[in-house]
C-alpha cells in the first residue's frame, strides 16, 4: 500500500493584524501538524508571530525557512532549493505542510517559489487567500483603489516609477522601503505628493500611517513593508 503523501499549503495571514486571519486560513493551519515560516538572519518569524496571536500553536511542529536577500538569481535559486528539500522531508512522511506568508499567498510571495519546485517533484500543492497588504492600507487611511473604468496598477519600489506614474489609474507601490527617497522623487516629479499616502509596517506595533505625502515624510528608513498609494 502506497504511503500517504502530504500537501504543501502557502497561507496568505494579512499584513499584520491578526484579526484579518481568515476562517479558512486558520483552519488549514489547525489541521497541518508542520507550519513552515521563513525566518530572518536575527531569528525573527514576522508570519508565525501573526499566526500565534491567533491560534494555539503548541503542537505544531515549527519548520524555520532561511532565505536570501541577495539579487543573485543563481543565490537565490539555491535557496529556494534547499527550503524546498526541507519541506518535502516532511511531506514524504505523509505531513501536511502549511507556510504562513504576510499579506496574501498570490502576491510578491516566497511561497510560489517554493510551490513550483515542489510540485516538480511530484507533491500537492494548495493555495489559500489572504487579505492583501495594500487593501489594508487603502481600508486604514479610508480611500477606495479603484472607480468604475479606472485600473490599478500594482508595482514594486524598484520598478521603473516614470513608466508606472504615468499610467491611467492609481498606482500601489510595494516593498518601498529601501527605495524610498528614489520613490518620493518619481512622485513629485511623474505624480503629486499631496494625493499620495503611505502606511509602514500596516497592523503591525510599530504601524505609521503618513496620509500626505506632501505634508510629511518618513524622516528615516521606513523599512521592507512601507506600502503607498498614489491617487490618480
Amino acid at each position: 500500500m502506497e504511503m500517504k503523501r502530504g500537501i504543501f499549503y502557502g497561507v496568505g495571514v494579512g499584513p499584520g493584524d491578526p484579526e484579518l486571519l481568515t476562517v479558512k486560513a486558520l483552519r488549514v493551519m489547525g489541521e497541518c501538524p508542520v507550519l513552515a515560516c521563513p525566518q530572518t538572519k536575527s531569528g525573527e518569524m514576522l508570519a508565525l508571530d501573526i499566526v500565534r496571536q491567533a491560534m494555539d500553536i503548541s503542537e505544531k511542529t515549527i519548520l524555520p525557512l532561511h532565505f536570501t536577500m541577495s539579487r543573485d538569481a543563481a543565490v537565490q535559486r539555491a535557496a529556494h532549493e534547499k527550503a524546498a528539500d526541507e519541506v518535502c522531508r516532511w511531506l514524504e512522511q505523509g505531513m501536511d505542510v502549511a507556510m504562513p506568508n504576510l499579506g496574501d499567498v498570490s502576491i510578491y510571495s516566497t511561497y510560489c517559489y517554493l510551490m513550483e519546485l515542489v510540485r516538480l517533484r511530484g507533491f500537492e500543492t494548495r493555495m489559500v487567500a489572504g487579505v492583501p497588504s495594500f487593501c489594508a492600507v487603502a481600508a486604514r487611511l479610508g480611500v477606495s483603489l479603484t472607480e468604475m473604468n479606472s485600473p490599478l496598477h500594482i508595482a514594486p519600489g524598484s520598478f521603473d516609477l516614470e513608466e508606472v506614474l504615468h499610467w491611467p489609474g492609481n498606482k500601489v507601490l510595494m516593498k518601498s522601503g529601501s527605495q524610498m527617497p528614489g520613490v518620493l522623487r518619481a512622485i513629485e516629479e511623474h505624480a503629486s505628493l499631496a494625493n499620495s499616502a503611505m502606511i509602514q509596517n500596516c497592523g503591525l506595533p510599530n504601524e505609521r500611517v503618513f496620509p500626505n505625502l506632501a505634508r510629511e515624510v518618513p524622516q528615516e528608513s521606513t523599512g521592507y513593508f512601507a506600502t503607498v498609494i498614489v491617487k490618480e
